[in-house]
């Protein structure tokens, strides 16, 4: 067995996404607390294992299709580099794992379970219903947020969540735009629903998301029971709009955020800049 590629079977690159979980521990001011930390980052410990059923799953699924994909197709089930039966034992480990870890906290445990299930129902049927397939991409950092809140007890402000959702919706439209000038022609071939969809249409919903974004970070940021100064967050989060804009149209690089956030060092550098001034405002109460 290659380990290597069975543990790129997991796409541990995508765990990223599961940086969500920290949203409360971190805009709560209690980042600091050492038993809330390690309840949290045990937390997204577990997501990262939930989110890699799914995508053995959908690797599972998608098999045929994602041969004919240009780069897909040296991922390790389409590639051969690991066998269906391998890729089934790992699911179910990864599966049981989840249930063992979080069956103590029933309503964190029915958060996981509700990913899993949506996400199941993702794969066989609603990835080839048109806007409800992205809603789907959507719901799961909405559930990734609240498993973090829901783990250390601490609720945070429905303008995060609102945030939350609309960056998620986001990044789903723009993978959605990058797979079809990446594949033109051959875009129903690989992914179905990329024939419900056309630039000129995940444009006019972008045109609707983007400033929609930013609009609801403000609200948070004038809103925020942590300090007024929150406000001069604000440049960071319209740099990184833009930028992740310009990337996308010069470099289509869309389909894959998790190249953009961990590889463009531009976007990284803004995203860390965010990140301190955050800490700063709410930590050192400025």
């Amino acid at each position: 067995m290659d380990l290597k590629s069975t543990i790129q079977l997991m796409r541990p690159k995508q765990w990223i996404k599961n940086g969500f979980v920290f949203a409360a521990i971190v805009f709560s001011g209690k980042f600091v607390e050492t038993s809330l930390l390690l309840i949290a980052i045990k937390t997204f410990i577990l997501f990262c294992l939930t989110s890699s059923t799914i995508y053995i799953l959908n690797d599972l699924v998608d098999i045929e299709k994602d041969k004919l994909h240009p780069e897909k197709k040296n991922r390790p089930l389409p590639s051969g580099k690991v066998s269906k039966s391998t890729a089934i034992v790992l699911d179910i480990i990864l599966l049981i794992s989840v249930i063992y870890f979080s069956i103590g906290n029933m309503k964190l445990f029915a958060i996981f379970m509700t990913y899993i299930i949506v996400n199941i129902a993702y794969s066989f049927k609603l990835k080839n219903v048109v806007i409800v397939d992205v809603m789907i991409i959507t719901f799961g950092f909405i559930l990734r947020v609240q498993s973090g809140s829901i783990a250390i007890g601490i609720t945070i402000s429905p303008w995060l969540i609102l945030c939350t959702t609309l960056l998620s919706l986001f990044l789903a439209l723009n993978k959605r735009k990058s797979e079809l000038i990446t594949l033109n022609s051959k875009s129903g071939k690989h992914r179905k629903i990329l024939e419900e969809y056309s630039i000129e249409l995940l444009d006019n919903m972008l045109t609707i998301v983007t400033p929609s974004i930013l609009i609801a970070y403000c609200l948070y940021t004038f809103s925020s029971i942590q300090s007024n100064t929150m406000m001069f967050t604000i440049p960071f989060v319209l740099y990184g709009i833009f930028r992740y804009q310009y990337l996308m149209i010069k470099q289509n690089i869309g389909g894959k955020p998790e190249d953009i956030f961990t590889k463009d060092i531009p976007f990284l550098v803004n995203i860390v800049l965010w990140i301190i001034s955050i800490i700063v405002i709410i930590y050192f109460k400025l």
